[in-house]
């Protein structure tokens, strides 16, 4: 993974709170540019949240167990194609160097629809304490 990539996507994802456009642009200063900012539903409201960043590498043809999620989730492709179909809505396939919020409480699968190339992934998952990533479904 690039550290660089990595840590601009966590600035956006984390410093939001923060006025980085208020501030000169000094030279050899980063600037992050948001890759995706959206009003999510359904976040955690207790006094403690528990946050976790994953990753996953999918081979060619691999996919996620059929499963739900307690809370949103934030998936950023590193390599590769990322495709999420979800019960009664259309697939949205997402490439790399994007990101997208998978919603709470919908049954869906992940997929590499590749035939050929690795799909990596780097997932953001806030939550109440100790509660499970997912919830599979049979």
């Amino acid at each position: 993974m690039k550290t660089t990539s990595f840590l601009a996507f966590a600035i956006v994802a984390f410093g939001s709170a923060f006025c980085l456009p208020c501030a000169a642009q000094e030279p050899g200063t980063v600037k992050p540019q948001i890759l995706l900012q959206q009003i999510v539903e359904g976040m955690p409201r207790g006094e403690k949240q528990e946050l976790r960043v994953l990753t996953a590498t999918f081979k060619p043809g691999d996919k996620t167990v059929f499963h739900t999620h307690r809370f949103p989730v934030t998936v950023y492709v590193l390599e590769g194609a990322f495709t999420l179909e979800m019960e009664d809505r259309p697939p949205v396939t997402v490439a790399q160097g994007q990101a997208m919020v998978e919603p709470p409480h919908v049954k869906m699968t992940g997929y590499n629809r590749s035939d050929s190339d690795s799909l990596r992934v780097v997932v953001f998952y806030t939550s109440d304490p100790d509660t499970p990533f997912l919830d599979p479904l049979h």
